[in-house]
């Protein structure tokens, strides 16, 4: 009974000498736990912690046994295994060190001024697209560029730089056209380029049904930050990929939404609003009159 009362009583001391300093350090080492385990889930790099675990893991056992050789072995595996990991996972710690970089993009908060106008027309003009390309089940790959250049990317297709319409994007995608099989980026609301090729993710996870476009396009999130659109040649589903995660079927409602909330920095959109007035005003002011 002693014991455990000394027990309380040193872990009220230790509680007591907890400074403002010592709480942001813990929050700080809390939020980096949750950040690298985010990060990771769902990608080769997880499956890389897990080992990484059991080594030290091992490594530990071998020490406290006093088993020599395991342990020596295991050191050595330890010493060199900074630089084997990443010669091997560059990809991925590239695209971790990418979104660090910008996180203090993320603190600018909502779109405004002309760059948001821009870019709420080109919601509307790209979900009227998407909506036609999905009904005749024409395959499309759009990649939205956000806090991470895509210059990379973009040279590999054919610079545009075009106000963003729903007819250009129905021709750029029709399945006879010279730049259909690639992706168009999207920058700062406009058609940037097309005929890009996206890396294409190598997790095995992913589902095998999966076909090229669905794959590039995670690739293309989990290397950058950016938004990437879907549509299948063969279902003519609508997908999003954001960080390495496909979200199927998504809805012309849904997709407005989406898009004005990871793009615009906004909860609510009425983009449905502004198509409709864009295409149907006209006609409502001749009932008017």
């Amino acid at each position: 009974m002693n014991a455990f009362l000394d027990y309380l009583e040193y872990v009220k001391n230790q509680l007591a000498d907890i400074g403002i300093i010592d709480i942001i350090d813990i929050a700080l080492v809390g939020m980096l736990m949750f950040w690298i385990i985010k990060f990771v889930r769902g990608r080769r790099a997880g499956k890389l912690l897990l080992g990484v675990g059991v080594v030290l893991l091992l490594l530990l056992v071998s020490d406290l046994l006093e088993m020599r050789a395991l342990h020596f072995i295991l050191s050595s595996v330890v010493s060199v295994g900074l630089i084997a990991i990443v010669i091997v996972f560059q990809p991925e710690l590239r695209s971790a060190l990418e979104k660090v970089g910008g996180l203090s993009d993320n603190f600018k908060g909502k779109v405004v001024g002309d760059e948001a106008a821009a870019m709420r027309e080109a919601i509307g003009e790209i979900s009227v697209a998407v909506e036609a390309l999905s009904k005749s089940k024409t395959g499309a790959l759009i990649v939205f560029e956000r806090n991470t250049r895509l210059g990379d990317i973009i040279r590999t297709g054919t610079i545009v730089d075009a106000h963003t319409t729903s007819f250009l994007l129905g021709n750029i995608f029709f399945n006879k056209a010279p730049l259909h099989d690639g992706a168009v980026v999207i920058r700062n609301g406009r058609i940037y380029a097309a005929g890009c090729f996206l890396p294409l993710s190598f997790n095995n996870d992913i589902v095998k049904e999966l076909g090229t476009r669905h794959r590039a396009a995670i690739g293309m999130s989990e290397n950058s930050d950016a938004l990437v659109l879907v549509v299948s040649e063969e279902t003519g589903s609508v997908s999003i990929a954001l960080d390495g995660v496909l979200d199927h079927n998504i809805s012309r409602v849904k997709l407005e939404s989406y898009l004005a909330t990871n793009l615009l920095g906004e909860d609510k959109m009425h983009i449905a609003q502004v198509v409709k007035g864009k295409f149907f005003g006209r006609k409502g002011n001749k009932n008017e009159k």
